[in-house]
């Protein structure tokens, strides 16, 4: 029968974006990536583009004796014919399709460390953060391993420590399909270094917290001893004595500072948003020094994002304005037509504005119930009571009453139900009508 078909086209490039995803075993210390897909490469490529995942393709070809087995094995592994890869500590294991309908059970054994290595590895690992900061990155760098040689530990592999075995009947050391898992290992140990420790005995999760923990002990005994802090007795400090005043707090300035210009780089935020919040920073600092009150104190994110909005120019929204508004409608879960109307509630009476567009509310009898005759009066129309809102028959005007006791103006085209904030409040209806008239 023929090799199974590769099982898709894949890519040459480095292998952490096309490397088999790992499925999580039972524990730390046994890890299944799925199988990966065929890839094209020329057969004079590297397999391996980390250093460390071409060491441990070195140390396979230095197991074996026959090129014509690792050319085989590597167009297995690049016709995508290796299943699963189950690595645990000491071994990785994988079936192998080869010319036969039933696939082969490829096994590969690596020697341990034992607990005296790990700990004179991890001990050399510790006193050098940055060979952590490179493990959380999926990095190995040659530092590291050159620490390992000097702990006494050989961290990569060489041929003597490859024991291959596999169910086929070709007795090759390795045979074709030792050979493909081994190929296939290799681009496990580009995406993730940590294979590699997981083949030498120790799984991520616990490598991690054993360097961590010996990490910090390392900086303790490294750091110097703080100073003595001077004594004095309770009598002593409780002694009266003369102390000078406070100087004088220094002037607030009239307006507040301008904030620091950002550069425009590559993956950081807009520049100019950057801007805008920092300016919003230093005036509401401002604020709060010559006021002593902090102007969004008590705002939830949607009203303090409204506020925002708000505080841009009103003449035209430019296209930094535009972002603004995409940006802020977008934290806050609304659209940018939500976040323009409630930007001109809140020009009309902020937060109270806000809450007149947003919150109806039953009012009690009073200055609601004389509205509707001092309209009357005026030669008005007979305004439509709803809640706390008074409606034109037509339905193109509305007055809304709010918890301040003013009157705030909307308008909508006729039998839409559109209403938007038009003219500044007022505090009695007729006002609030003529102002929201002769806009």
């Amino acid at each position: 029968m023929s090799p199974r078909p590769a099982l898709a086209a894949g890519r040459s490039e480095r292998p952490r974006s096309t490397a088999p995803r790992a499925r999580p075993g039972p524990d730390d210390l046994r890890r299944t990536f799925e199988a990966a897909p065929a890839r094209t490469s020329s057969p004079d490529a590297p397999f391996a583009d980390s250093w460390w995942g071409r060491a441990w393709v070195d140390a396979l070809e230095a197991l074996s004796l026959d090129g014509a087995r690792l050319a085989r094995g590597r167009a297995y592994a690049d016709g995508g014919h290796v299943a699963a890869v189950t690595v645990t500590p000491g071994r990785v294991v994988a079936y192998v399709h080869g010319s036969r309908a039933r696939p082969y059970r490829a096994e590969l054994r690596l020697r341990t460390f034992g607990d005296t290595g790990w700990g004179a590895l991890l001990d050399a690992v510790a006193a050098h953060p940055g060979h952590l900061s490179a493990l959380l990155a999926k990095e190995m760098p040659h530092s590291l391993a050159d620490t390992a040689r000097e702990a006494d530990v050989r961290l990569l592999p060489g041929a003597d420590d490859l024991d291959p075995s596999c169910s086929c009947p070709d007795h090759g050391r390795p045979c074709k399909h030792v050979a493909a898992l081994c190929y296939q290992t290799a681009r496990l140990l580009d995406s993730d270094p940590f294979v590699l420790l997981l083949m030498r005995g120790r799984g991520e999760r616990e490598l991690l917290d054993d360097l961590g923990r010996r990490n910090a002990e390392h900086a303790a005994r490294e750091r110097p001893a703080a100073p003595a802090a001077p004594s004095v007795t309770a009598t002593g400090a409780l002694a009266e004595r003369f102390l000078p005043p406070l100087p004088a707090p220094l002037p607030v300035p009239p307006h507040p500072g301008q904030p620091p210009s950002y550069p425009d780089l590559p993956g950081a935020r807009d520049p100019l948003g950057l801007d805008h919040l920092a300016t919003d920073a230093a005036a509401r600092a401002h604020a709060l020094l010559t006021t002593g009150r902090d102007p969004i104190a008590g705002l939830d994110a949607w009203q303090d994002a409204v506020r925002i909005a708000a505080s841009r120019p009103t003449a035209g929204l430019t296209a930094t304005t535009r972002a603004l508004y995409r940006e802020l409608a977008h934290a806050t879960g609304r659209n940018t037509t939500d976040l323009a109307r409630a930007v001109a509630a809140w020009r009309q009476g902020e937060a109270e504005g806000l809450a007149v567009l947003e919150e109806p509310w039953d009012p009690p009898a009073g200055p609601f119930d004389r509205a509707r005759p001092a309209l009357a009066a005026a030669g008005h129309p007979r305004f439509q009571p709803r809640r706390n809102h008074l409606t034109h028959p037509d339905g193109s005007l509305q007055l809304r009453f709010g918890h301040d006791g003013r009157w705030y103006g909307y308008e909508s085209d006729p039998g839409a139900d559109d209403w938007w904030p038009r003219s500044a409040p007022a505090a009695d209806p007729v006002t609030a009508l003529e102002a929201l008239l002769g806009g």
